[in-house]
């Protein structure tokens, strides 16, 4: 399996792409991408109790460098790109970002996956479903993470 370099504009997500911001899809760029659609996955690990919490499912997007940010949500999406989106585990289709409770730092991994095809699996599609769905199709993968934080009451952000 070939590696792709996969970073974002970002260590920690800036407000506009939290949800008490304006909940905006970040720009992934992707390097050394050859093949034929690309899947990416969003996962927070920092949440207790639960195992590789998804925040974000997008398949089937044609190779390109730069993932655009802005992405709406919806299972079939036509602008800024042609794909389809999965509903992530807090039951949304679409992107979810970052809502750190006060005081807490989050971490949130993203994985982009270069797929040998497009996939046979509809819009709305759960992350197992996914997860399928990819098993014997990734011929390259990559990713990088973020954190998000929000200062705990009374204190400043510098």
């Amino acid at each position: 399996m070939e590696n792709l370099e996969v970073s974002l504009d970002f260590l920690e997500f800036p407000p506009a792409h939290t949800r008490y911001g304006q909940n905006i899809s970040p720009k992934i760029t992707i390097t050394g991408l050859d093949s034929s659609s690309v899947a990416v996955m969003v996962f927070n690990p920092s949440m207790k109790d639960v195992l590789s919490y998804c925040t974000w499912l997008i398949w089937d997007l044609a190779p390109q460098q730069v993932i655009p940010p802005g992405i709406p949500h919806g299972k079939n999406v036509t602008e800024p790109v042609s794909a389809l989106q999965g509903t992530n585990d807090a039951g949304e289709i679409g992107y979810t970002g970052p809502c750190p409770r006060p005081g807490q730092m989050d971490r949130y991994l993203f994985r982009v996956y270069g797929l040998d095809d497009f996939l046979e699996i509809s819009g709305g599609s759960k992350k197992q479903d996914l997860h399928n769905a990819m098993h014997d199709h990734i011929i390259q993968y990559g990713g990088t993470e973020a954190v998000a934080s929000r200062a705990a009451p009374g204190k400043l952000v510098m």
